[in-house]
């Protein structure tokens, strides 16, 4: 029997040795505190349940849902009178989705769930992916929707917790959108995010849509959104704008002005179902095609406002956060995919008196694919691990109040840490993850030849749904922007740290006993004198003859990012791909210090990394001048 947990080795790593589960589980069961009521007793008893889960999906996504991936694509959805339609095959795939109660998974057992890690979800999005991408996306907005209204009721305040053992722990007495969420995990609903609109798209300041509040104290949400992934769904979480400002000085000015919602876009009644907003439209797209795309056009449609006004931007990132660490996962199960298909093919298909596989060119293809499909996951592993990871920290100290002082800071700290990691990683992981699976289907084409092309063998699927990654859930020049921002602005608050940790990676470039440290050290280097180079360019005129202590105070002065940061935009993708090589770099290092058999991984990925690092080093650090004074110049 098929089963796509078990036959991917680098996979079974991080559940069986590369993650520390000890910490986060620690947290999902509150310390083990309800035993008494199905949930494990230690450690070893959730591992075992997390284990069986990934068994059953492994095998669920390989047998059920793998062979019926053609059939899903061809068939597609269809629309017809405001309706979308799963034909039957689809519609079938998701009972059985339902039976196996995943959509809850890991929603808290006093709602109907299981109370499992989202890390363990990420892991299954990966199978459930490299099985058909689109039934993954549409499986996401069942529990991520229901995960997300408990986490904003949990941050607006709107969910009672009976706390338990001094404070230690807490249960689940009541909470805001308990019905809704009930009904998602029955699998009778699901939700999605309604961010994009027609002149609206990675520009949220642009946003048209509008909350307004009637005189009766009701919310009501007018406007149009547009790319919306699994639209016909129930409740949909809507940004729309709510506050007007004077002029660009004003509090709730452009992102300060947006709010979120929870619209329901149809009501069930005794009479019938009553629609409170209309979906205008399906698209029709190149891939993702057991996934309905949809236009939704709100027309006073009742809404629940989330949050506080003036919040929805930044209850938006909590949500895009998670969103993008999924779809990186999304994006390295379709990579799984391409690479095993392209694998099968060359190594049955003969040339010139050997299989293909073992033609040079050929072979060096498969493992490139290999390699940089474990870097990304990887960073999609580091990434995933601290988002949750600071989320659940983040609950446990709504209700943890009562906690001595010393605990308390603990628990402050470690947030903080893992804040910091999930900012760094996700980015990267959402941008890698996005681009290689392109890279990767297109070289599994490629592998085909000329039955790439067709669609006998499967390999033009994969390209056609692996090009939308780079796009939806913030795209890659998106994520690029991101981390070149946060890069240098880090440099920019703290510059002793930077020197600290340029003197420490040309130390250990040198001097660290194991030659993959130091290899690893000089990747460290290159990228550290490319983001030197970029700020020092990019602020030429004020850091001249300035001290590096004194950067913050002089860069705070009569400063343009816009403006000032032109080179750095420039070069924002090629700085990310250098910041992807040294995170991958880095954590791949750490498992090889602790497992021996991680240091060919390294070795693998450090053999690919240190030409392209040196490459887009020199690109940084050469070129740009030409095309910033031809857009000055506006030719």
């Amino acid at each position: 029997m098929g089963n796509f947990y078990r036959d991917n080795e680098d996979l079974r790593f991080y559940f069986e040795r590369g993650l520390d589960w000890a910490p986060l589980v620690e947290l999902v069961e509150q310390g083990y505190a309800f035993t008494s009521d199905e949930g494990p007793k230690d450690l070893d008893a959730a591992r075992a349940f997390y284990a069986d889960i990934l068994e059953s999906v492994g095998q669920f996504t390989a047998e059920v849902i793998a062979p019926k991936a053609a059939l899903i694509d061809r068939e597609g959805v269809s629309f017809k009178d405001g309706e979308v339609t799963f034909p039957p095959t689809l519609a079938k795939v998701f009972e059985e989705i339902r039976k196996l109660e995943l959509h809850g998974m890991c929603l808290p057992r006093e709602l109907g769930g299981q109370n499992v890690p989202l890390m363990i979800y990420m892991l299954n999005s990966e199978m459930f992916a490299r099985a058909e991408v689109s039934v993954m996306a549409h499986h996401g907005f069942h529990g991520g929707i229901a995960m997300a209204l408990l986490f904003f009721s949990l941050m607006e305040g709107s969910t009672e917790i009976e706390s338990l053992n001094g404070g230690a722990a807490g249960r689940i007495k009541k909470t805001r959108f308990e019905a809704e969420i009930r009904e998602i995990i029955s699998g009778a609903a699901w939700g999605c995010m309604d961010i994009t609109e027609p002149n609206a798209g990675s520009d949220m300041a642009a946003l048209r849509t509008r909350g307004t509040l009637g005189e009766d104290g009701r919310w009501s949400v007018t406007g149009e959104k547009i790319f919306i992934t699994s639209g016909h769904g129930k409740y949909h979480l809507v940004v729309a704008r709510t506050e007007d400002a004077a002029d660009n000085d004003d509090p709730f000015a452009g992102l300060k002005g947006l709010s979120m919602f929870l619209v329901p876009i149809y009501a069930d009644t005794p009479s019938g179902r009553r629609r409170l907003a209309t979906v205008s439209r399906i698209e029709e797209k190149l891939g993702h095609h057991g996934s309905a795309t949809c236009a939704i056009r709100f027309e006073d449609s009742p809404a629940h406002l989330l949050g506080k006004r003036g919040e929805g931007f930044n209850l938006m990132l909590l949500l895009m956060n998670n969103a993008r660490i999924g779809v990186a996962f999304e994006a390295i199960g379709l990579g799984e995919a391409a690479l095993r298909l392209a694998r099968e093919y060359a190594s049955s298909r003969p040339s010139m008196g050997k299989n293909i596989d073992r033609h040079e060119l050929i072979a060096d293809y498969l493992d490139e694919m290999k390699t940089d499909l474990q870097g990304v996951r990887a960073l999609a592993m580091g990434g995933g691990f601290a988002e949750e990871l600071s989320q659940r920290l983040r609950t446990a100290l709504i209700f943890r109040d009562t906690l001595p002082p010393d605990q308390l800071a603990t628990l402050q700290s470690r947030l903080s840490a893992a804040k910091r990691r999930a900012r760094r990683f996700t980015p990267l992981a959402k941008y890698l993850a996005g681009e290689k699976a392109v890279e990767i289907s297109r070289l599994a084409v490629q592998i085909h030849g000329g039955v790439g092309y067709t669609k006998e063998y499967g390999a033009e699927k994969l390209l056609r749904d692996a090009m939308v990654m780079p796009i939806y859930e913030g795209t890659s020049q998106i994520q690029s922007l991101m981390a070149m921002k946060d890069t240098l602005g880090a440099i920019i608050k703290n510059p002793g740290r930077f020197v600290r940790r340029t003197a420490k990676a040309s130390w250990n470039s040198v001097s660290a006993r194991d030659p993959l440290e130091r290899r690893v050290a000089k990747l460290q280097v290159l990228s550290l004198s490319a983001q030197r180079f970029l700020l020092t360019r990019t602020a030429a005129q004020k850091l001249e003859n300035v001290p590096v202590t004194e950067w913050p105070k002089t860069l705070t002065k009569e400063w343009d990012p816009k403006r000032d940061f032109a080179l750095a935009m420039l070069h924002a993708e090629r700085l990310t791909r250098l910041l992807c090589m040294e995170a991958i770099a880095e954590l791949l290092w750490e498992q090889a210090k602790e497992f021996e058999d991680r240091r060919e991984v390294l070795e693998r990925h450090l053999e690919r990394a240190e030409p392209r690092a040196r490459c887009l080093h020199e690109e940084i650090t050469t070129t740009g001048s030409r095309l910033l004074r031809a857009l000055e110049e506006g030719s």
